[in-house]
């Protein structure tokens, strides 16, 4: 695996307690959408060659000028470490890895199920499948508690309305009725949910990113309502 020196650009707030970190992208990085890397924080103290290391999806385009990260901001050390950490600081990253990426037969769409920050391999699938005009028809269900913690949600209503072959439906779990006058979806995905948006579940690959609960569910249902497993490909974001 090979080993990039970066270093911190800027940060921004996404969603509550979410934030964004962007990276200089090292000469030479290249990756496919919805790989992901080992992002290494290094110690200050002298004789010290490790630090504190945590994977994360890229969740800018393999087009894009900055390497992007996306991320829930726990109370955890490597966390507390990359809040505090003052631009321009310098970074390690390993990769790309992982075989989460798009399929090439365009006539069957790709359904993505995502589940709070599992959003971001398909942030960088979804960029990249706009600036390469790809064929897919692509459906993006998205799962978060409430309106408050989905990231980037803005951005994807208006890839909806410029895109005709790609649909977005998030989803909450614990919106009140009525809340903001919300009149989509709610609750967990289900097999009438899917259908509703996307008509049979036997053609299309299944994307499936976020807590391990979740896409353990997820798949779960989708293998009830006689999806073949084949057909289902999954990220898992444990610890996030």
């Amino acid at each position: 695996m090979i080993a990039y020196q970066s270093t911190l650009l800027g940060r921004t707030e996404v969603a509550e307690e979410t934030m964004s970190f962007h990276f200089e992208k090292p000469l030479g990085f290249l990756f496919k959408a919805g790989q992901y890397i080992d992002l290494t924080l290094l110690r200050s103290e002298p004789g010290d060659p490790n630090g504190l290391t945590h994977t994360f999806s890229i969740a800018s385009s393999p087009f894009a000028e900055e390497l992007v990260v996306t991320t829930r901001m726990r109370d955890t050390e490597f966390k507390r470490g990359l809040s505090a950490l003052p631009i321009g600081t310098e970074v390690r990253l390993e990769g790309p890895m992982g075989s989460f990426i798009l399929h090439n037969n365009t006539a069957r769409p790709a359904v993505l199920l995502a589940g709070g920050i599992g959003i971001a391999p398909f942030l960088s699938i979804l960029s990249y499948a706009a600036a390469e005009r790809l064929r897919h028809p692509i459906f993006l269900f998205y799962a978060n508690r409430y309106l408050e913690d989905a990231a980037f949600i803005d951005a994807h209503w208006k890839m909806g309305e410029a895109n005709p072959r790609f649909r977005f439906v998030p989803t909450f779990m614990r919106l009140p009725n009525n809340y903001r006058g919300w009149k989509g979806e709610t609750g967990h995905f289900s097999p009438k949910m899917l259908s509703t948006h996307v008509g049979s579940l036997k053609g299309p690959i299944y994307y499936l990113a976020g807590p391990p609960t979740m896409v353990a569910g997820a798949c779960r249902t989708l293998c009830q309502a006689g999806v073949d497993q084949d057909d289902i490909r999954t990220e898992e974001f444990a610890g996030y």
